[in-house]
């Protein structure tokens, strides 16, 4: 057997070794004299922990008494002729090799090739590896075929910032390293590779986070003469078997549900909604305006929305706690909230005294809250106050205990408008990319409405978390420019910049949609752990630094040179 000695106990000459590889641990039993030291005498041999090592000896039952049930292998034992020093670690660790006493994050990353050791993180990538291979098996099934896409690519704007490379043979011009196959999968169905896939690598500058990294996979898949059930039934069906050969679970059958986005908005405030539990949002607009309540009425007034959510059982909440949920909302532009215990059949709190017996009636009725309840209400425009408030729900959801980390539940988000309004720069912006098809109905509004334009554009969440974003794709260079015009994009700029995708379409472009998925965030779902960190082998800092090797790093002065650039300097003012 080959491994590393995660520990080593001499009791008395006999050596105890509990051997660790990537298949689990075995006890290895050295008996005195049974091996010549490296000085030709009988002895034990010098042997660090967590140092590589090859043992030869025999399999034989533990003695009873002795036998580990916490071990898979603790009936048995290896007990050692020979043990063969293969690499000889450090005396002193930089950390410990234990799932019990993580070191913090920086050493971690640092010294990963030995974090790796730790049995989780080798769990987290076996249900990797697993996971991947189930989904490329499910869609080559159906008849999808894997192609890779470039990786080397023109810079389009995609909604990130871009990784710029600079061309040696082409001063002054550079690549892009994709940011998504988005524009390759679509020229792949213009092709009539009819259903592409692929694990793609996506490039993106841009600040990370725990569920982010500078470059992440994604399930990437492309269907041609199709619809949106055709593309949720493939995203599905490739779920299910990264979730059955990943973790072992067997989700329920039947289709996931689907909400429209104006719906999800409305009962949970959040386009990707966590359905493991109620706690709806309830539209109280009528009844708090009648209050004389001028936190209410205002808002009514001016055309926004009274909201409010029931928090069950939590009319115990202390000031400190209701000051959390109120802080919380006003981090998502709330003004505030408020807060109503609900006892002996009606509310109490500071602003209760504005509202009426009879108010206070019907928002219990209306709200289905009863005493030991706290009724939490926000008053703002429509936006805002289902924003907010949905915020304060999922925080009370996981505070509660309300969302069981072994439930899954799964939900499409349909419908999403075309475009978002851009405050600063008071134009339309697309809401997801601008290759997303209008519904047929809403197109001749492109014009003259665009906010009430919606998109064949749709989401996959579960527990609360947005697994990936797909669309039926525009495949008319006609439609295409409208679309591009909505946004401020003149003909001249979508020549430039997306010619080549609009010329393709006068070739004969099938009607084609797709979708694209987060696979680190998939594994990281499936294993209940909120940073993806832990499901990547070497991921970087939340500074984008990779510690294991010090990247980014500095290049020789050769190299400036070959690429045709320089540093910026004061006196420059820019780099050439």
């Amino acid at each position: 057997m080959c491994g590393w000695a995660q520990s080593v106990r001499d009791h008395g000459g006999l050596l105890f070794i509990t051997l660790r590889d990537r298949y689990g641990t075995t006890q290895v039993v050295f008996e005195p004299g049974a091996q010549a030291g490296k000085d030709g005498s009988e002895g034990v041999p010098d042997i660090p922990r967590e140092s590589a090592i090859r043992v030869i000896g025999n399999v034989a039952l533990r003695p009873e008494g002795a036998r580990n049930t916490n071990m898979a292998t603790g009936d048995i034992e290896v007990r050692a002729s020979k043990i063969e020093m293969i690499g000889r670690a450090a005396p002193v660790l930089p950390l410990e090799i234990s799932d019990e006493k993580p070191a913090n994050e920086e050493t971690r990353l640092r010294y990963r090739y030995l974090d790796l050791r730790r049995p989780s993180l080798q769990h987290n990538l076996q249900v990797r590896h697993r996971a991947a291979m189930a989904i490329r098996n499910c869609l080559s099934g159906q008849g999808f075929m894997e192609v890779q896409t470039p990786l080397l690519v023109r810079s389009t704007p995609e909604g990130a910032r871009d990784f710029v490379i600079p061309s040696r043979n082409f001063p002054g011009m550079f690549y892009a390293l994709p940011q998504s196959p988005q524009l390759y999968k679509q020229l792949l169905m213009i092709a009539g590779f009819d259903r592409y896939f692929q694990l793609a690598p996506c490039f993106r500058d841009e600040d990370l986070r725990a569920d982010r990294q500078l470059v992440h996979f994604q399930v990437d898949l492309e269907m041609s003469f199709c619809d949106e059930e055709d593309v949720y039934a493939a995203i599905e069906s490739a779920v299910r078997a990264a979730f059955a050969a990943g973790i072992g679970v067997e989700l329920p059958d039947g289709r996931f549900p689907t909400l429209t986005y104006d719906e999800a908005m409305e009962r949970f405030g959040s386009d990707k909604p966590d359905m493991r539990f109620g706690m709806e949002l309830q539209d109280v607009t009528d009844i708090a305006a009648s209050t004389g309540f001028a936190v209410f009425t205002r808002a009514a007034e001016e055309g926004g929305r009274v909201r409010a959510v029931v928090a069950p059982g939590c009319s115990g909440f202390s000031r400190k706690e209701i000051d959390e949920l109120v802080e919380l909302a006003k981090v998502y532009r709330a003004k505030g909230l408020v807060a109503l215990k609900v006892e002996g059949g009606g509310l109490h709190g500071s602003g209760s005294k504005h509202i009426d017996p009879t108010a206070q009636k019907a928002l219990i009725e209306r709200t289905g809250a009863a005493d030991g309840d706290l009724l939490l209400l926000a008053a703002d425009t429509p936006e805002v106050s289902a924003v907010s408030l949905g915020q304060v729900r999922r925080f009370l959801g996981r505070k509660l205990g309300l969302a069981a980390p072994d439930d899954f539940k799964f939900v499409w988000i349909t419908e999403f408008p075309l475009f978002e309004w851009n405050e600063e720069e008071s134009k339309w912006d697309a809401k997801h990319h601008i290759f997303t098809a209008p519904r047929e109905q809403d197109i001749p509004a492109l014009e003259s409405d665009p906010g009430r334009v919606k998109g064949r554009l749709y989401d996959l969440v579960v527990n609360g978390v947005e697994l990936g974003s797909g669309s039926i794709r525009i495949h008319s260079s006609e439609l295409q420019e409208r679309v591009m015009a909505v946004i401020g994009m003149k003909h001249e700029e979508a020549e430039r910049k997306f010619g080549f995708l609009l010329h393709a379409y006068e070739f004969g472009g099938p009607v084609h949609g797709g979708f694209g998925m987060g696979f680190d965030r998939l594994v990281a779902v499936m294993l209940g752990l909120d940073s993806i960190k832990d499901v990547i082998a070497f991921p970087q800092n939340a500074a984008g630094v990779s510690l294991v090797d010090s990247c980014p790093n500095t290049i020789e002065p050769s190299q400036w040179k070959e690429l045709h650039i320089k540093l910026a300097t004061e006196d420059d003012g820019k780099a050439l």
